[in-house]
């Protein structure tokens, strides 16, 4: 079996604890097996550790390798879909939903305080308005949110006031959250990892799933070895394929970043000297922040479906010029993409494929928050309180036979629609 490393990106180059942790061999048994060692697997095993279970996290290649080592880095409040979560729950729909969206930052910040995590954690998100129905929104989400006292300064910007936060012409007014925030996404998988490794959770490495056996004891099976569990976690989001009923719920959607070098100081205090992260609206999105080392973190999707630095250098680096005409001279260091799930009714999907084998995954982009809370209600389920569960899995995902197979080309197609959406 070929050895898998994570992509060539900022984080992998600046993670502060690289995991080499043995790959599965032989039989072994655990209370709970959690395929997948991203944010939604970690996450779920942590609170698993936390609660005594024996828990077991079998991982394709290396802790953080998908979309939770690759991703923005943004912590972003609220659930995809959750007005549908919320119509379908009836009378107290919104209510509930509003207490949820916030959760995975509380458990973020409970972590990296209870473990003493490094992972570089800000807060102070802009949304920023590219048109007026965006303004439009802002005021909405403004409203809303001082509605129940949201305990985090929030503000609308006007034009002025957010070229004078993020010093740059290109938007029409923006949103200021200081409860929204960024972190350094590999720095915290690893470092929940190594809690949960800490509490008695054991993970595999390098340790591809093959099958899964359904029966009273699970049976997860890769080419060395095998975990016999009361319950298993799939959590293996856009990077998994194996179980045959999660085809067709879901697509994966690329996301893309470039990394400048470190900028100088001066620079900083001309475009964003609030250390704010900063995302616009639109689905085919761009989204940007600083890392502690004071680089451009630039992100956005595109129609591209490989891995080349140099493309994706050449399709970022033009949008980021849109923005900051003044970093033309400024080299680009990084330069990465992967994968983030998107269900086709853009609702997170957590459910069964059989009694005892659940999944969770879906997240459209508000990863590093919802995985956080995903993990928490799916060790609450694994336990037996299953409300939070419910709210997802009673509604049921939208399926595209055959969505497994020509996704690439569906998905070229659905940005190129989204494309002119944003437009409009």
């Amino acid at each position: 079996m070929k050895t898998q490393v994570h992509t060539g990106s900022y984080y992998a180059a600046t993670v502060n604890d690289v995991t080499d942790f043995a790959p599965l061999v032989g039989a072994q048994t655990a209370d709970v097996c959690v395929i997948g060692a991203g944010f939604t697997g970690i996450s779920t095993a942590l609170h698993l550790a936390e609660r005594g279970y024996d828990v077991h996290v079998v991982e394709a290649n290396k802790i953080g390798w998908g979309a939770s080592g690759r991703n923005g880095g943004q912590i972003i409040g609220g659930i995809s879909g959750e007005k549908k979560i919320a119509d379908h729950i009836g009378a107290d729909g919104r209510e509930i939903i509003r207490d949820l969206r916030w959760a995975g930052h509380e458990i973020i910040r409970e972590r990296v305080e209870k473990y003493a995590i490094q992972c570089d954690l800000k807060f102070g998100y802009l949304d920023v308005a590219i048109k007026r129905r965006h303004l439009r929104q802002f005021e909405a989400d403004y409203h809303e949110l001082q509605s129940y006292d949201f305990p985090h300064e929030i503000r609308m910007l006007s034009r002025d006031e957010t070229r004078e936060t993020i010093g740059t012409d290109a938007y029409i007014g923006a949103l200021l959250n200081m409860g929204n925030g960024h972190l350094h996404p590999l720095k915290m998988c690893v470092a929940e990892a190594r809690a949960a490794v800490s509490l008695g959770a054991r993970i595999y490495e390098q340790s591809p799933v093959l099958n899964i056996e359904h029966g009273a004891k699970a049976k997860v099976l890769t080419e060395q070895g095998h975990v016999s569990a009361d319950a298993v976690v799939i959590a293996g989001n856009a990077y998994h394929a194996l179980e045959r009923k999660l085809r067709g719920i879901m697509f994966p959607v690329n996301s893309f970043i470039i990394a400048t070098e470190p900028l100088r100081e001066e620079v900083v205090a001309t475009i964003n000297p609030r250390d704010l992260a900063v995302c616009d609206p639109n689905f085919v999105l761009e989204y940007f922040r600083l890392s502690a080392d004071k680089r451009l973190l630039f992100g956005g999707r595109c129609n591209y479906f490989g891995s080349d630095p140099q493309i994706i250098r050449k399709n970022l680096r033009p949008r980021m010029l849109k923005i900051y005409p003044q970093l033309a001279s400024v080299a680009i260091d990084y330069a990465w993409g992967g994968s983030i799930g998107v269900p086709i009714n853009r609702v997170p999907l957590l459910g069964r494929v059989s009694p005892n084998v659940f999944y969770c995954q879906g997240y459209s982009g508000h990863g590093v928050n919802v995985t956080h809370l995903a993990g928490r209600i799916m060790a609450d389920a694994i336990g037996g309180t299953l409300e939070q569960f419910d709210l997802f899995a009673n509604i049921r995902p939208v399926t595209v036979p055959g969505a497994h197979m020509l996704s690439k080309p569906m998905v070229a197609l659905g940005i190129l629609y989204y494309q002119i959406r944003d437009r409009l």
